[in-house]
């Protein structure tokens, strides 16, 4: 069993698509879990549907969202203040830097972030390869394992399969809800997902098939 779990991602929402059924599994044990969110995705295009945000509003409502999110999860929130969009352009040492800095503190003995080059957005490469780094830097004799995401069309034919696969329908509804407190970001994304408007199933029907499992790579530091 984890000790405590640190999810490292750069937007508010990432958490809520990509792994809150298994944190979600790991607070019903018991495990502390801790997110890292790098930004609050003010440049995202999505204002809701209908529109009820602005350019210069959306920072506060992510902010919001991104609490409201937290609280779903029962998590510990961490807001690391970079600015959306830019990530790449950040020294990867320097964020490592203070990445490790809050892992020592914390002392987790599991990092889920996303995979470097394989994760679509350059905000999502960025801070998973400093997250990997600032992991490789610490001692080995406590460093925490690593589940990295991909999410890239090709990820794979580039990487085989993940060796982490949970099958997370029994907290569906938790992740629906983590999802649902993003308001100005679910819409839009859930939207899309139901293309034919003659389709039987209901849109929780298609997103449990779509996001049922989630997948993770472990980290190999030896490689």
């Amino acid at each position: 069993m984890e000790k405590h779990v640190v999810v490292i991602y750069p937007h508010p929402d990432d958490e809520a698509f990509g792994a809150s059924g298994t944190i979600t599994k790991f607070r019903e044990e018991g495990i502390p879990v801790t997110y890292l969110c790098g930004t609050l995705g003010e440049m995202g295009r999505n204002m809701g549907n209908p529109t009820f945000a602005t350019r210069e509003s959306l920072p506060e409502i992510r902010k919001k969202e991104l609490i409201a999110a937290c609280e779903v999860l029962d998590v510990e929130l961490r807001m690391l203040g970079y600015r959306d969009k830019t990530l790449e352009f950040e020294s990867k040492d320097e964020v490592a830097k203070r990445l490790r800095t809050i892992l020592e503190e914390v002392k987790p003995s599991l990092v889920i972030t996303h995979y470097p080059e394989h994760a679509v957005h350059p905000d999502h490469n960025a801070l998973g390869a400093a997250a990997i780094e600032a992991v490789r830097q610490m001692n080995p004799s406590s460093r925490p394992k690593v589940w990295a995401q991909a999410i890239s069309n090709d990820h794979l034919e580039k990487l085989g399969n993940p060796d982490i696969c949970f099958d997370i329908t029994p907290f569906f509804q938790k992740k629906m809800d983590t999802i649902l407190s993003h308001r100005s970001q679910a819409d839009g994304v859930l939207g899309k997902m139901k293309k034919d408007p003659n389709q039987d199933k209901d849109l929780e029907a298609i997103a449990k098939e779509r996001m049922g499992v989630e997948r993770f790579y472990t980290w190999n530091f030896e490689s």
